[in-house]
């Protein structure tokens, strides 16, 4: 009998919803097929909402702003669903009656990405890729900025979790690091007659710096992939520099300056307990901070050396909280002095820290201790270079504390790569830095030295000149 009751109630709403859909009545139109859909909610009935979710969109003539409000009222019926089978069948329907409608393209996004957590917590992660490709959210026009924002960078962390590097780099690519650093202040907030309306974003998503830092995170994955150090260490200085970690001092205070603010705040805390975990999170945080700054660090280390590199590297050594971590500004302070480093002593002395960041870390693998060893025979090169015009193998190879055969090799790689200009004598065994210039090039620099000479001896005549005009006049007076 209750099933029958509400049938008859049903049809007597869409006895109503036909004659307000015909007469164009787009308030009643709505009132109407929600109430439908809260009946169906209010006894259970989840099989007939499925049903009537269809039939109500597929109605000839309905009004776009009734299927709108439809697909609306019933979403939020989705976490009320009494079990999972329920829910996805719910979600699947609101998914069909949405497809291309531009009108509900945005609610059909979220329920795409609900369903693609449901796939997800099941395992299905390859499914729940696939279904979140299927919507291009940035061209939403309607979809707030941080919602696209997050809803990409959602389709890029189903597409790491795949292993599926190709496609995340191209969904990355959609997101222009240069967003995460508009001034929201400075946006308009009241769009102009002819504007499209943006929606507010759900209260669920993470604001612009706290996507910011998901965004480098997963850079910093797809990254690791290919072994990139420079660009890692790129998304870590990003994360490093955001506004509310950089600037807000609760997030790095250091070690010395820990007790004594402490103390300070003692007069604002009533109870120890209270005081004793605001400590602790100050130094949790200073921890999270040390580690970023340490992951900058080993990758600046383990990047091959180029112009980028070197900026960074620099820029890195005036950081003032280099000084709470010693150890590392020395390691960085060898990399910039033209000074041969030795490498067993500099494996002894940074070994433990740099095998605990590989079994803690994500973001060095296996194969960072061989390219840690070839930066640091890459650096010795260099200096090599620098100091001599030409140099016989076996001393070379003693500078590397490498056998002739290994230093050979590694001259040779970094004269293909184009990072040094040398050759090799293999007969002789000597190693020429210096580069035979053409007949051209002789009489450039010739002309060029006598340039700057008749300059230096007009200058002298000059002053020649002058200082005997002072000495008349001098005489004469």
């Amino acid at each position: 009998m209750a099933s029958e009751n509400l049938d008859a109630k049903i049809e007597q709403l869409l006895n109503v919803e036909k004659q307000m859909r015909l007469a164009g009545e787009i308030s009643g139109t709505r009132k109407a097929a929600i109430d439908i859909l809260q009946l169906c909610f209010e006894a259970k009935a989840w099989k007939t909402l499925n049903d009537q979710i269809v039939v109500l969109s597929k109605r000839r003539g309905q009004l776009k702003q009734a299927v709108v409000a439809m697909v609306q009222q019933a979403m939020e019926y989705i976490d009320k669903t009494p079990d999972i089978e329920t829910r996805v069948e719910l979600i699947k329907t609101l998914n069909s009656v949405s497809a291309g409608k531009i009108y509900v393209e945005i609610e059909r996004a979220r329920l795409v990405k609900k369903l693609a957590k449901i796939k997800e917590e099941q395992g299905l992660i390859a499914e729940a890729a696939d279904l979140m490709q299927e919507i291009a959210v940035e061209t939403f026009g309607a979809m707030a900025k941080t919602e696209k924002i997050a809803f990409i960078l959602e389709q890029v962390r189903l597409c790491l979790d795949r292993q599926d590097y190709v496609r995340a780099q191209i969904l990355s690519r959609k997101i222009s690091p240069r967003v995460f650093d508009i001034d929201a202040s400075k946006e308009k907030k009241k769009p102009k007659e002819g504007d499209n309306m943006v929606e507010e974003a759900p209260a669920d998503i993470p604001s612009l710096l706290e996507l910011k830092r998901i965004y480098y995170e997963l850079m910093i994955r797809y990254y690791s992939h290919n072994n990139d150090y420079l660009e890692i260490c790129r998304c870590y200085k990003a994360i490093y520099e955001i506004p509310s970690v950089k600037e807000n001092p609760a997030e790095f205070i250091p070690v010395g300056s820990l007790f004594s603010f402490f103390i300070c705040y003692r007069c604002y805390c009533d109870s120890i307990a209270k005081r004793y975990y605001i400590m602790i999170q100050l130094i949790s945080k200073y921890n999270l901070y040390m580690q970023i700054l340490r992951k900058i660090s080993w990758c600046l280390v383990l990047a091959p050396h180029d112009p980028l590199q070197s900026s960074l590297l620099n820029s890195t050594l005036e950081d003032k909280n280099l000084f709470e971590i010693p150890n590392f500004k020395l390691l960085l302070k060898q990399l910039v002095t033209m000074e041969v480093i030795q490498w067993t002593a500099l494996w002894e002395t940074y070994n433990v820290e740099f095998l605990n960041e590989i079994v803690s870390g994500k973001f060095l693998s296996e194969k960072a201790a061989e390219d840690l060893k070839q930066r640091i025979i890459e650096h010795n090169i260099l200096v090599v270079s620098k100091y001599y015009a030409r140099i016989t193998l076996k001393r070379l190879a003693q500078l590397l504390c490498l056998s002739q055969e290994e230093a050979e090799k590694h001259l040779s790689d970094m004269v293909v790569t184009k990072a040094l200009v040398a050759k090799i004598d293999r007969p002789m065994g000597i190693v020429w830095f210096q580069t035979s210039k053409d007949s051209n090039d002789i009489l450039n620099s010739w002309a060029s030295n006598l340039e700057k000479l008749l300059d230096l001896v007009e200058k002298s005549c000059h002053q020649i000149h002058k200082e005997t005009m002072v000495h008349k006049a001098a005489l004469k007076v």
